[in-house]
């Protein structure tokens, strides 16, 4: 089976009927175009690219965040307790290049050992009173 496409006749819009028609017609009651507008230069389209693009770059990220939230905030504090360590090795190097610091601290160091033992660990009484003493810090701590 065979279809034959038919060709349409289209009138020329430059004839003169065309032209006389729209001249006659009333035209208050046509519908009115919008101005065309100007095209859009190089630069007008690469700004509201970027813009498009933070847009959008900013609603991924929110939910990238969210979606990922309890992971950043054990990254984050990694990362302060591996500077707080840092910070806290180079004090104690600088304590240390002060001359008689370190003989110092390491004799108070002893002291406090020598007094922690004697006065927590010499005795059965001073033991249970210490053990008494760590439960009640960790009820405060962990609830």
């Amino acid at each position: 089976m065979e279809t034959e496409v038919q060709q349409k006749q289209y009138n020329d819009a430059t004839s003169a009927e065309a032209v006389a028609a729209i001249e006659g017609s009333d035209n208050q009651n046509l519908p009115k175009l919008p101005p065309a507008q100007e095209p859009e230069t190089q630069f007008q389209l690469i700004t509201r690219e970027l813009v498009n693009f933070w847009q959008d770059f900013s609603q991924n990220f929110t939910k990238f965040f969210q979606a990922y939230k309890q992971i950043f905030i054990i990254l984050a504090w990694l990362l302060a307790a591996i500077v707080t360590a840092k910070v806290i090795l180079a004090v104690l190097d600088a304590i240390n290049d002060v001359p008689l610091a370190q003989p110092v601290l390491e004799l108070i160091g002893i002291v406090y050992t020598t007094w922690f033992v004697f006065r927590y660990l010499v005795k059965e009484s001073t033991r249970q009173e210490l053990t008494a003493e760590i439960e009640s810090l960790k009820k405060q701590f962990l609830g």
